[in-house]
């Protein structure tokens, strides 16, 4: 109980910090303050402050055993990883040296610590060599080719989540050292980590233009995986994947609108959609009531997908009534998402009449906003990064501890939440 205490105090100290700064760099006062004394202020500065600062709480934690110490500097050189970005942009500090010094310093403050942890027995010590490798081959290898090619080494999303998460999984580690009965998903955790580190090297020598393409193509790809796992009767499987894929088509046309795309692109993204959110669920419906009404559930569902999608296309783009990121009509991810949690508790009737309810909620008129478009531009981006390790830490958990009827309650619980928010959104 002492520990979960001391990382939350921790965790609130730092946050409250954070957020003071990001108001008190707005003033002219303070901004003027740091650039009279860059030595100290100066983003570069912060990152050296902060590297320093996790190594010395590594020695407080290992050797020295002041775990509550070292745990309060660790979670604060943490805290400092935001606002040394913070200051960069406030203070028109932003520099090609930064880009590349900002994530070499955060290497710098978990990967130790996670190393010592699993030398502890905490976390795999292959994965954690692995994740070591894949950062330094980032850093070292791939960083100077950006540089060659005249290509941004700045941190995109994928590196960005992956250093949160990386954060996070030192102070779970410490948690449970405390804590031994607490599940461990550490080395799930990891995999997710390394997979992200992976993705992040990949895409920065990925040309823009093709970012969305490729999107589309892995969500059709998971749509295409999901079909073979229900006829498997692995459904599990399945309606991961699926998600999976409505991640993917959840930024493939923000990427069209921000770096452009194909002349193929809009036709890749309304099959994959079609596959993935029509017939992959379909099945999935099929496969679980298989009586000629099951059936029938399945067709009507996979007429409205299909319905949803041609209007959409042929009607919805060309309105002017309609504000941009607004749908006439409940979204086919959404759709999908409704039949997918309720396919999980494998109760025909519930999954059947939760079909039923999305199909007539796709081809009503109700309107309901964009959650990539709309909904998430007015999240802060701190508070994006946040969510999204957290929800790779709850799918690390749901993995390791194999529940399946809790994962079907978190999807149709998120589908209802966006059903009030997304109709909140659009009006």
């Amino acid at each position: 109980m002492e520990r979960i205490l001391i990382i939350c105090l921790s965790v609130a100290i730092g946050v409250g910090f954070y957020y003071w700064t990001t108001q008190a760099i707005r003033r002219p006062g303070a901004k003027e303050y740091v650039m009279n004394h860059l030595w100290f202020c100066h983003p570069n500065a912060i990152c050296y402050w902060r590297t320093a600062l996790a190594l010395i709480a590594l020695p407080l934690y290992f050797p020295l055993h002041l775990e509550n110490l070292g745990i309060m500097i660790f979670t604060f050189a943490a805290v400092l990883d935001g606002v040394d970005g913070v200051v960069a942009r406030n203070c028109n500090l932003v520099t090609p040296q930064g880009e590349s010094l900002d994530p070499l310093c955060d290497k710098l403050t978990y990967l130790p610590a996670m190393l010592a942890f699993a030398y502890r027995g905490q976390l795999s010590i292959p994965l954690v060599i692995t994740l070591i490798v894949i950062e330094v081959l980032g850093q070292f290898g791939a960083r100077p080719m950006l540089t060659l090619f005249k290509i941004s080494g700045a941190a995109n999303n994928f590196g960005k989540i992956k250093a949160m998460i990386c954060f996070g999984l030192v102070i779970f580690c410490a948690l449970r050292s405390a804590n031994p009965g607490i599940s461990n998903m550490g080395d799930e955790i990891l995999v997710a980590c390394i997979v992200l580190a992976s993705a992040s090297i990949v895409f920065k020598f990925v040309p823009n233009r093709l970012y969305a393409d490729i999107l589309s193509t892995l969500n059709f790809s998971c749509g295409i995986l999901s079909l073979y796992f229900a006829s498997q009767g692995h459904f599990a499987l399945a309606v991961c994947v699926i998600i999976a894929g409505q991640l993917f088509d959840l930024f493939d046309g923000r990427m069209a609108e921000l770096h452009g795309g194909t002349q193929y692109g809009p036709y890749l993204d309304d099959i994959a959609d079609f596959i993935s959110f029509g017939v992959a669920p379909s099945y999935i419906i099929s496969r679980i009531s298989p009586q000629w009404y099951g059936w029938l559930v399945a067709v009507i569902f996979l007429g409205a997908v299909a319905f949803r999608l041609y209007r959409f296309v042929a009607v919805d783009k060309k309105r002017t009534d309609l504000a941009p990121g607004i749908f006439n009509g409940l979204p086919s991810p959404a759709g999908a998402l409704l039949v997918l949690g309720a396919a999980l508790f494998k109760i025909p009737a519930g999954l059947l009449v939760c079909a039923l309810i999305s199909a007539a909620l796709m081809v009503s008129h109700l309107h309901f906003a964009h959650f990539g478009r709309i909904i998430l531009k007015s999240v802060p981006k701190p508070i994006f990064f946040s969510l999204s390790a957290g929800l790779i830490i709850i799918v690390a958990f749901l993995i390791k501890t194999r529940s399946v009827n809790l994962f079907g309650a978190m999807i149709l619980a998120s589908c209802l939440i966006y059903l009030v928010v997304g109709k909140r959104h659009a009006l």
